[in-house]
């Protein structure tokens, strides 16, 4: 269970045990502030002339609550939600189905709009800056464009690879925020929070437990809460404990430090089959039997930001963190950085 846990978690559509924890006011938002004291900022100005709140776009790893900041925004700026994502506007007139439904003041969402094609993009220009819609129908000596007028509308887009994103795309959104990852006291705020709406007993110290080991994001955080919910139901009094949480955790080893069974093979694979490295993705993937996609996305930056792991123009080094945690001796020159 352990090896693919994370990766689960960060790709699985949200289900209704999601979006029942929703935070639906910036109030109850937990953590993030200085992104949502920027949002809130806006929304309350636009409130108060009266105007459209201007185009945002929210960048940072899965499941730190991009989606729900969408939620929240139109919800502050008393505004309907249209959700999509850059996957499923296939051609320009997906796009121009969507824009044509929405009214003024409303907020369109589109998540993952980094994988939006770079045609549909040449529409969505205007759309966004001049509130108009080109389109061109047929094509040869018979085609022709057609305008459309849009209302005033605010996009906000999400995207966990902001470096794909084209300049002239980026350049058309007011306001630009990296979502980070939490620290333990505020995941630990966001279990006791879950915890409660779904009347779950815990302990201060069993909420940081979960907390220590979610990777520093909330939808990890929940996920681990429903495991050692079920934990504790059936091997103890249903009551969420420091020792329950790590027997919990343990039992689907995840370890103190957060790392699963996967983590621990790619730092054994780096020092063992390559000597450390450097190591290419590639090699690396085929190494552990896992795509290189999620090698790269789900725990490459989990293991970059403890100080596992480091990535150089010739492929991945272990660091010596890494062969600590592993049980190794690194080679000499890494020694001295212990």
């Amino acid at each position: 269970m352990s090896e693919n846990f994370y990766q689960q978690t960060t790709a699985e559509p949200k289900g209704a045990f999601d979006v029942s924890l929703r935070p639906p006011v910036f109030s109850e938002f937990i953590g993030q502030e200085k992104v949502k004291d920027r949002l809130l900022l806006m929304v309350e100005a636009a409130r108060k002339r009266g105007d459209v709140l201007d185009h945002v776009l929210l960048s940072g790893p899965p499941g730190l609550g991009k989606t729900t900041l969408a939620n929240i925004i139109a919800r502050a700026s008393g505004a309907q939600l249209h959700t999509t994502s850059g996957p499923q506007i296939e051609k320009a007139g997906d796009l121009a189905g969507v824009l044509t439904n929405l009214q003024k003041g409303d907020v369109l969402f589109i998540d993952e709009i980094h994988r939006l094609h770079p045609a549909i993009e040449e529409y969505l220009y205007p759309a966004m800056e001049d509130f108009r819609l080109d389109i061109i129908i047929d094509s040869g000596p018979s085609a022709r464009s057609i305008q459309l007028n849009l209302p005033r509308f605010t996009l906000v887009g999400a995207t966990t690879r902001s470096g794909m994103l084209t300049a002239p795309l980026r350049s058309r959104f007011g306001l630009v925020n990296r979502l980070d990852y939490y620290t333990h006291e505020e995941l630990a705020q966001i279990v006791e929070r879950s915890a409660g709406l779904l009347d779950i007993p815990v302990t201060p110290e069993g909420a940081l437990q979960i907390a220590a080991r979610s990777r520093g994001t909330p939808r990890i955080c929940n996920a681990l809460l429903r495991w050692v919910r079920d934990f504790a139901q059936v091997r103890s009094d249903g009551t969420i404990t420091g020792p329950i949480a790590d027997q919990a955790l343990h039992m689907i080893e995840i370890d103190d430090d957060g790392l699963d069974e996967m983590d621990k093979r790619l730092l054994e694979a780096i020092i063992y089959k390559f000597q450390g490295g450097p190591v290419g993705l590639s090699s690396l993937a085929v190494a552990v039997g896992e795509d290189a996609s999620t090698l790269e996305e789900v725990h490459e930056p989990f293991l970059i930001l403890q100080g596992f792991l480091q990535r150089t123009p010739r492929g991945r080094v272990a660091l010596p963190a890494a062969y600590a945690k592993i049980g190794a001796t690194p080679p000499g020159d890494q020694q001295q950085l212990l």
